[in-house]
């Protein structure tokens, strides 16, 4: 199994997934592209010592980039949108 700080790579932090956050207490990770939903939970438990009720994942397709002539394109990566139980929170997102 996958270490759960390689699983987690970074919280996503925008205006739709703070209002989420507040009305259905979701939070939002950008995830390892390799991790499946049962290791992200895992990871999001051991980690923050919170219980997962819920993971929706979602496959992000790099856009294409022009620097130049020269074209290519940003990576792909996988988010991960994941529901706490009720009265459960994650300090780091507090704002």
């Amino acid at each position: 199994m996958i270490h759960p700080r390689n699983i987690l790579i970074a919280p996503l932090i925008t205006e739709k997934s703070g209002a989420q956050q507040e009305a259905t207490n979701t939070y939002t990770f950008k995830v390892s592209i390799n991790a499946n939903k049962i290791e992200i939970k895992q990871a999001v438990e051991r980690i923050f010592s919170v219980k997962v009720l819920n993971v929706n994942t979602i496959r992000m397709f790099g856009k294409p980039k022009r620097l130049g002539r020269y074209a290519g394109r940003r990576p792909d990566w996988k988010k991960a949108i994941v529901t706490l139980r009720s009265g459960d929170r994650i300090a780091d997102f507090e704002v």
